[in-house]
């Protein structure tokens, strides 16, 4: 994930900025409206790190976010052809079922 698809998708990110860095307020969350800068400021600010630190953190997270976002895709994606198979069983065994009563 880049910093596009997060600044893009920021109201569904927030929540997961805000169990990452908790001393975070809502204000703060406002403010930063899904800029990189904005964030590594207030990450800096509110915990007295080095900018780099709070660049370093933000980086890692990304990275990190990115990879749970890629295991949820896969998982719903799963789930959809679970559901999908399933609802291709079911339809099976109705036709079989249409097909037994057809013949008596």
């Amino acid at each position: 994930m880049n910093w596009e698809q997060v600044e893009g998708e920021w109201k569904q990110v927030k929540g997961a900025v805000k169990s990452k860095w908790a001393k975070l307020t809502d204000d703060d969350m406002q403010n930063v409206a899904g800029k990189k800068d904005n964030l590594v400021g207030k990450i800096q600010e509110r915990y007295g790190i080095l900018k780099d630190e709070a660049e370093k953190q933000v980086d890692e997270w990304i990275t990190k976010l990115d990879h749970k976002m890629g295991a949820a895709t896969d998982k719903a994606k799963n789930a959809s052809g679970q559901a999908r198979g399933d609802a291709e069983i079911q339809a099976g065994v109705r036709g079989d079922a249409n097909r037994n009563v057809k013949r008596n």
